[in-house]
């Protein structure tokens, strides 16, 4: 890998967390939050209930800035350092804390908190139409009857962008693991765009540009379709964003299906994603532009049980 570390610069000494790169690729930033700041921020988010956060949306601005000032107002500046950086562009944060000082719905209710706070450091999460909040919560079982491969246990879910069927801007996804009972596997991949081997075969195609027709499933909750290019801009540098999900794309003939399964298929024979095991608590923040993101299968098991969070959303100007 070629990957360029980030220049996590700040006028003040980074305090309460620390950042080093992923074992497998130099570009994923690990960030833990240590105990002291965590028990602190613990103690603080008592003053509003997670009701609070959903109804009054200042309140999410208000914990963000409570976060970052128990970090003496480093954290946020990491954080847009290595969101707005093509070569990382994505971080797992993850924080020390005894698991035995909440009980499950307190630190349920504590993740989310957290998960809100650093959301509302980088930019505004959209509203998730399939949950009805800024977030959802959703879980993956052993069985299931729903109508797309987020909630399917025993296959690979694709690499893909998120926000490729609705109108807001998505350039970030925050995906964050708050329980989880007798799972193995089902690892977050990740690809980073320019690791990509066939990027160029494909950014360079006549079809890369032309308008394809997106839309979803009933349990997304969102009506009406849209159209873009899978390559629908570059960015400062020149170099492509993407918005691709094999699943929701609709071709209107024969050289956009074509293209759109090839597409597919060379993002999944590609060897340079990685797997990101993601505990209980912590939560993989990525670039939707510049990263394609998935899920590994799961081993059966009759109680297998996973609740996650999304929050996806645009950065600030």
């Amino acid at each position: 890998m070629n990957a360029v570390l980030p220049k996590v610069s700040s006028p003040k000494q980074v305090s309460g967390f620390s950042v080093e790169p992923f074992t497998d690729n130099a570009r994923l930033q690990i960030v833990t939050l240590q105990c002291d700041v965590m028990q602190k921020f613990s103690e603080l988010a008592n003053e509003w209930p997670l009701q609070a956060l959903e109804y009054k949306p200042f309140l999410r601005f208000a914990i963000a800035d409570m976060l970052d000032e128990l970090t003496a107002n480093t954290l946020g500046e990491v954080l847009n350092t290595i969101m707005r950086n093509r070569d990382t562009g994505a971080f797992l944060l993850r924080y020390d804390m005894s698991a035995n000082e909440l009980d499950k719905q307190q630190r349920t209710e504590l993740d989310i908190k957290l998960s809100t706070a650093v959301s509302h450091l980088i930019g505004v999460p959209n509203h998730d139409s399939m949950y009805g909040k800024f977030y959802a919560r959703f879980t993956v079982e052993n069985t299931d009857t729903s109508d797309s491969y987020l909630r399917q246990a025993h296959r690979r879910m694709e690499l893909h962008n998120d926000g490729t069927y609705v109108n807001e801007r998505t350039d970030f996804v925050l995906m964050q693991k708050l329980d989880e009972a007798n799972m193995q596997g089902g690892d977050s991949l990740l690809l980073h765009v320019d690791e990509w081997q066939e990027l160029d075969k494909f950014y360079r195609h006549p079809m890369a540009k032309q308008e394809i027709l997106w839309g979803a499933p009933k349990s997304k909750n969102v009506s009406g379709k849209i159209q873009h290019p899978v390559f629908f801009e570059e960015d400062t540098q020149g170099k492509p964003h993407m918005l691709f999900i094999d699943q929701f794309a609709e071709p209107q003939n024969m050289a956009q299906g074509r293209y759109l399964y090839e597409m597919g298929a060379s993002l999944e024979a590609d060897p340079n994603f990685i797997r990101v095991p993601l505990p209980v608590g912590s939560m993989l923040v990525i670039q939707n532009h510049c990263w394609l993101h998935g899920r590994d299968k799961f081993v059966a098991h009759p109680e297998l049980k996973r609740e996650l969070l999304r929050q996806r959303g645009h950065f600030y100007l």
